[in-house]
């Protein structure tokens, strides 16, 4: 009996990708979020993540980042970002997080009416948290994010060793919050979206 292999392209496509801004697409190691350092010196993409988006962008999927820094922070942070992605800076009328709102907030500023499908990638346990009660799919980010926390010349600097463990005492940080998915950046991404894909069609829930 041959095995049908089904074309990555039969599985349904993600709804909505919502990023962190901080520790995810820009800001490696959150060194603004942990530390209130010059965000201007902190506003290059991390790895993988002008090609993440520019994927989900030809495939015609809603994009928008949020984050709780102040709304200076963010758009110095932002500055490189596409100007297609949309912005969900602090707002002080929604509950901070993990509260579900500016989750939801986000999906509403890219008029998406279904949660069904609807992702989360975040290095902030928190953000996740707040994605996890919004009821999104969550991707957590191991390395880029704050609980590994280094600056990139400081993630450089460690040995092959020393970066492997504090990979993977962030990884079980992230499983343990709940999350559905961790990958290390945001290289990992496309492949990352296709598994989840792949758990939708099977009838998995977030």
């Amino acid at each position: 009996m041959h095995q049908v292999q089904v074309h990555p392209q039969a599985l349904p496509q993600p709804t909505a990708v919502l990023f962190g801004l901080s520790g995810c697409l820009v800001d490696f190691g959150a060194q603004t979020r942990l530390y209130g350092s010059d965000c201007g010196r902190h506003g290059q993409l991390t790895p993988g993540a002008e090609q993440a988006l520019l994927s989900l962008r030809l495939q015609g999927i809603p994009c928008a980042w949020l984050d709780e820094l102040t709304q200076h922070q963010s758009q110095s942070l932002a500055a490189d970002l596409p100007d297609w992605i949309t912005a969900s800076p602090r707002s002080l009328n929604v509950s901070p997080w993990p509260a579900p709102d500016a989750c939801w907030q986000s999906l509403m500023a890219l008029n998406i009416h279904r949660l069904d499908g609807c992702v989360l990638v975040s290095g902030e346990p928190r953000l996740l948290q707040s994605g996890l009660n919004a009821g999104l799919w969550t991707i957590g980010l191991a390395s880029c994010g704050s609980l590994c926390g280094l600056a990139p010349n400081e993630w450089q600097a460690l040995s092959r060793q020393e970066r492997e463990l504090k990979r993977g005492k962030a990884t079980l940080q992230l499983f343990g919050l709940g999350v559905h998915s961790v990958i290390d950046h945001l290289s990992d991404l496309d492949a990352c979206l296709s598994d989840i894909g792949l758990r939708r069609r099977k009838g998995e829930k977030p």
